[in-house]
């Protein structure tokens, strides 16, 4: 694992433990990583048994790096609307993912077909829109969904519209990650 992506993963960490005054746990040296100062869009996903328990993030860099994770890791913990609050309990046995994005490109396209056909399973994460409606999902979202069809209809099932819709409005954004995720037990 790289320096920074350890580092990711441990300001998350300590993030979420300083909620349950669990002092902070010594990382990489931040110092050695400028650009953790650096603007960045992050998500940080909360597992459980290989669950998903909570993921929140940003898809544009508006602040430093370090303190979007920060921020991202309270939130997927305790602001998923999802999920409860996660608690003291959860936390030894819950690990974490960080996924730092690349900006969201948009995409062009005739019609649904030649989105579909321009989505690339595995690769792309992907924001969805449709008037005021927006969702997205990471690139690890296509282990869960693998053609882009299913990938697609859940993506708009999500934004609150039907699997089937397409409109005039869709627009579609595509962006990569490159993630670190704590080993499992």
């Amino acid at each position: 694992m790289s320096d920074l992506g350890a580092a990711l993963l441990q300001i998350a960490r300590n993030a979420i433990g300083a909620h349950f005054g669990i002092p902070p746990a010594a990382g990489p040296d931040q110092a050695a990583l400028p650009n953790l100062q650096e603007p960045g869009a992050t998500f940080v996903t909360l597992m459980q048994d290989g669950k998903l328990r909570g993921c929140i993030g940003t898809l544009l860099p508006c602040q430093p790096l370090a303190d979007d994770v920060r921020e991202n890791a309270c939130n997927a913990a305790f602001g998923d609307p999802r999920f409860m609050p996660l608690t003291r309990e959860e936390w030894a046995r819950t690990k974490l993912e960080v996924s730092l994005l690349t900006p969201p490109q948009p995409m062009r396209f005739e019609d649904e077909a030649d989105a579909l056909a321009q989505l690339r399973p595995g690769i792309d994460g992907v924001v969805f829109r449709a008037g005021p409606r927006r969702s997205t999902f990471l690139p690890q979202v296509w282990e869960q969904l693998p053609t882009p069809t299913e990938f697609l209809a859940h993506l708009k099932r999500k934004a609150g519209l039907p699997a089937d819709y397409w409109g005039p409005e869709v627009q579609l954004e595509r962006y990569e990650v490159r993630k670190w995720k704590e080993p499992s037990p």
